[in-house]
This record gives C-alpha cells, sequence and structure tokens, in this order.
C-alpha cells in the first residue's frame, strides 16, 4: 500500500468537492467532511465492479491499483483513532450498513466492509417496516455523532425499494493548545460579503500565534492539545488579503496550499492584535450533483453495476445508487473545536488594495478552515465562514 499516494488522492478529491459543494453557494456558510463522504463512497466501491468501480475510483482519486479500504485501514490505524486517553484529541469513526432481510450480501463484500471500515451489517426490512429502518439509521448516526448529528436521512429517503444503506460518521473534539480566555471576547465588527456589518463576539489573545502571509491570503494555525498523542491535529483559518476574497481563494484552492503552503505556517510569532470570531455552523445537503459535476454518474444510473453487494445476480444488476445525504455541524470557541459529520448512502432498486502586516491577524471577514492532522496530512473538515453568527 502506498499511504502517501492514497492521501495525495484523498487531498485532491478534499478540493475537487469542496469546489463543486459551494458552487452557488456564494454567500452561506458551508462546512463538509470530503474523508466522510469518500470513505462512505469507498464501501459501495467495494461492492462495485466494471466501469462503475472505476469511474468512483477516479472521482475519490484512487491511485490505480489501491482501493479504497487500504486507506480505510490506513486512516483508522493512524489517523482517526480516539487520542483522548493520551490527553490528545477526541477521535471517533463508524461505518455501518444495513440492508433488506430478503437479500444475501455477498461474502467477500461483507468482509471488505467488516475487516476495513469495522462496518457490521444488520438485517431490516425496508419493505414493510421502511420508517422503523430509517429511524434506526438515525439514531445510529445520531449517537455516533455524540448528538451532533439529527435526522441524517430525511422522511421519505427510504421506501420499500431501498435495498442497502452505507453510513459513516466521523467525530472530533479537540481543545487548543492555548485557549483563549473569554474575558477578552467582545462584540466587534464582521464584514458579510454584501458590504453590510454585523456585531459578532471576537476572540482575542496578546500570545504569540502561528500566522504567515501568502499572496493573497493570510493563514493562521491553531494546534490542538495533543498531550502523549504522537499525532498532530490543527486548524487552518484560512484569510484572504481582501473583504471580498472568498470566492477568488476558493478558485485558487489546490494542493499547493493545502499541503505545501499549510506547511509553511510552523513559526509563532508576537501579535500586536489578533480576533477571531467564535462560530457554529451546521450544514446538511444531498451530495449526488456535486459528485455528478466531478465525472461520478454511473452508480446514480441504472445502468450501475452493483453486482459485488449481493448474491443474486439478477437483483444485483437492479441496484444503482439513489441518494447521498450529507450533514456536519462544526463549533469554534475559547476552549477549542467540535466537530461531527456523517454521510449515508441510500442503494435503491429501481481586487481591492490592502496593507500586509505579519504580526496582526483581524478575521473580520469571510474565510475558509481546514481541520487537518499534519504528520499524516490528512483533511478531515474543509468549510467557508461567511456569517458567524450563532446558527441553530
Amino acid at each position: 500500500m502506498d499511504a502517501a499516494a492514497l492521501v495525495h488522492g484523498q487531498t485532491e478529491f478534499t478540493i475537487n468537492l469542496h469546489k463543486a459543494v459551494v458552487k452557488g453557494k456564494e454567500s452561506d456558510n458551508v462546512v463538509l467532511s470530503p474523508l466522510s463522504i469518500g470513505l462512505a463512497l469507498g464501501m459501495v466501491a467495494a461492492g462495485a465492479n466494471g466501469p462503475t468501480l472505476t469511474q468512483i475510483s477516479k472521482c475519490i482519486q484512487l491511485p490505480e491499483g489501491e482501493p479504497m479500504h487500504q486507506l480505510s485501514q490506513h486512516l483508522a490505524t493512524n489517523v482517526l483513532a480516539d487520542g483522548s486517553a493520551a490527553g490528545g484529541p477526541q477521535v471517533a469513526l463508524a461505518n455501518r450498513v444495513w440492508f433488506e432481510q430478503s437479500l444475501k450480501l455477498k461474502p467477500q463484500f461483507q468482509k471488505i466492509l467488516k475487516d476495513f471500515y469495522g462496518s457490521e451489517a444488520e438485517l431490516v426490512d425496508f419493505h414493510n417496516k421502511a420508517k422503523e429502518a430509517l429511524k434506526k439509521v438515525n439514531e445510529w448516526a445520531k449517537n455516533a455523532t455524540h448528538g451532533k448529528i439529527d435526522d441524517l436521512l430525511p422522511p421519505g429517503s427510504v421506501d420499500q425499494d431501498t435495498r442497502l444503506v452505507l453510513a459513516n460518521a466521523l467525530y472530533f473534539k479537540g481543545d487548543w493548545a492555548k485557549t483563549f480566555d473569554s474575558y477578552h471576547t467582545k462584540e466587534e465588527d464582521f464584514f458579510l460579503l454584501d458590504g453590510k456589518t454585523i456585531k459578532v463576539p471576537m476572540m482575542h489573545t496578546t500570545t504569540k500565534q502561528y500566522v504567515k502571509d501568502f499572496a493573497t491570503f493570510k493563514a493562521l494555525r491553531l494546534p490542538y492539545e495533543s498531550g502523549r498523542d504522537n499525532r498532530l491535529f490543527s486548524m487552518f483559518i484560512l484569510l484572504p488579503h481582501e473583504k471580498k476574497g472568498l470566492a477568488d481563494l476558493e478558485k485558487a484552492l489546490d494542493l499547493t496550499i493545502l499541503t505545501e503552503d499549510l506547511m509553511q505556517v510552523n513559526e509563532a510569532v508576537t501579535m500586536t492584535k489578533f480576533a477571531l470570531p467564535k462560530f457554529k455552523v451546521a450544514c446538511g445537503f444531498e451530495v449526488p450533483q456535486a459528485l455528478q459535476d466531478l465525472g461520478l454518474k454511473l452508480p446514480f444510473d441504472k445502468q450501475a453495476d452493483l453486482t459485488g453487494m449481493v448474491e443474486s445476480v439478477s437483483e444485483g444488476k437492479l441496484l444503482y445508487v439513489s441518494n447521498v445525504y450529507h450533514k456536519t455541524f462544526v463549533e469554534v470557541n475559547e476552549a477549542g473545536t467540535e466537530a461531527a459529520a456523517a454521510t449515508a448512502i441510500s442503494i435503491t432498486s429501481r481586487m481591492l488594495e490592502y496593507s500586509v502586516n505579519p504580526t496582526e491577524f483581524v478575521c473580520d471577514h469571510p474565510f475558509l478552515f481546514v481541520i487537518k492532522e499534519e504528520h499524516a496530512n490528512v483533511i478531515l473538515f474543509t468549510g467557508r465562514v461567511t456569517n458567524p453568527s450563532p446558527q441553530e
């Protein structure tokens, strides 16, 4: 297994999916976990064949000859294991599959899900008790994300024609290595994309911060407490120099920015001025259009080849992905960050001038953020904040 190549491909998928999801949402807060979506698609790939498998592999940027379940195992072992016992962030990854009781899963498909994704397979009665099956999926997602993701599957998304639901859940909670004193948090102006300003709670500090200037943006690195955990999780804030520069920054987002540039944000500098808004963002959307924009079409077509999932060849030829649901939650405050994501896949039968001051970081206009594990260079969450006012 070439772990570096797999992570490189996952980062490319992250960039492509982020751009596809935010398209048409230029003024909205958006947060997503391409990692969660990629892992859920990887479970579908475990039961796909032919051109359908090829399209999934290409979409999630898998190196040739490297199956997605190899990356899943690598991530579960080296990146997404819980570190709270060692004083690091609390991290939880969970996968699960529910399938119609009248079907029989292929042993190889079930083995890959269990051995590489840690996913148990549960029999349900989609045909006669679809609402009860939907409730089971939603309760699982809520429990797996510590109550942060409600109603992953909306009403009516599972019916008598549903044959399988494959789900992934990801949870992260970390304290800042240097927490902010709430005494210094105060209401200040934040500039919206439409030119208006609003008052939001801004966190302040006089301690040194990891800040670096680049051509079109300034980056802030906020490491999480690691304790005895050998991993290094950090949140990066990418603040455009121009107050309305978010869209241009997103268009320019590439591997260089998310890997090489962010690796350079490693020197703590004394801040003459620092302000970062507290924010809480929740987001839910259907993913198929964004995936289809990336060329992933066959799994959603009734010509999809998912014959690797079930024993019955005739039944397998009828299976196709009817929808992909994704919900996320991120909260940033003085203590740290709590973030959660869940993905469910249902399978059915039939420029202005600016001045740069490296000792200032005033995050008073729309920005991007990334949560990543730096040693493995794996991105867990990406997002854009256009309005940090409390969102319920």
